[in-house]
């Protein structure tokens, strides 16, 4: 049974940082491609950070040089060191097995962690 678990979520204020974990049970990082989406009240969840099954990484526009996506295969755990935290981020974000952020169909998620930056 596939399972993926985030930890690391918090409230920090705007312009700190915080790093996420997504641990990952019955399947294998260096096999499959996997992400971080995220989801803010009232809003659409979007996609933020995609490593695809050639390691090949995307960042949303809204992210770019402030988010930073790694895996740790050995681990099996995925990692989305975020700086630079603006109120905007604020949200659940997930882990999710996906290879692109706009993937429609998407099978295996976590249960998500809270981000929250007031403003």
């Amino acid at each position: 049974q596939v399972q993926l678990v985030e930890s690391g979520g918090g409230s920090v204020q705007a312009g700190g940082s915080l790093q996420l974990s997504c641990l990952a049970s019955g399947y294998t990082y260096p096999q499959y491609c996997i992400g971080w989406f995220r989801q803010a009240p009232g809003l659409e969840r979007e996609g933020v950070a995609v490593i695809d099954m050639r390691a090949r990484i995307t960042y949303a526009d809204s992210v770019k040089g402030r988010f930073t996506i790694s895996k740790d295969n050995a681990k099996n755990t995925l990692s989305l060191q975020m700086n630079s935290l603006k109120p905007e981020d604020t949200g659940m974000y997930y882990c999710a097995a996906a290879c692109t952020l706009t993937q429609s169909q998407i099978s295996i998620w976590g249960q998500g962690t809270q981000v929250t930056v007031p403003s």
